[in-house]
């Protein structure tokens, strides 16, 4: 085998494996971290989450957790500390939500 081929395959495998974990992250919340977030008093919050950092909900043609495509995206949340939701103001000056937008 040449060092060529060696350097190549390696290549291939160093990307096939940061690509299953870039999707095993991409998957939706477990129940566990859900519930964690409840217990923690935590909300869902539509609208306050940047490109890629939401929680779920990221809208047709994504999965969910970490989907979103764009900053602040209206139909993506993230959970944030219970009753902050609202007061949360984006750059565009708009607020966060409590339903998708």
């Amino acid at each position: 085998m040449s060092a060529k081929t060696v350097i190549t395959s390696f290549v291939l495998a160093s990307a096939l494996s940061s690509a299953l974990v870039s999707i095993a992250a991409a998957g939706p919340l477990s129940s566990a971290e859900v519930e964690a977030a409840k217990a923690a008093k935590k909300e869902k919050c539509f609208g306050v989450a940047l490109k890629g950092m939401n929680d779920c909900a990221a809208g047709p043609g994504t999965t969910c957790q970490g989907t979103s495509t764009k900053d602040f995206q209206g139909n993506s949340w993230k959970f944030v500390a219970g009753g902050t939701c609202t007061s949360i103001t984006t750059p565009d000056g708009k607020h966060g939500s409590l339903t998708a937008m």
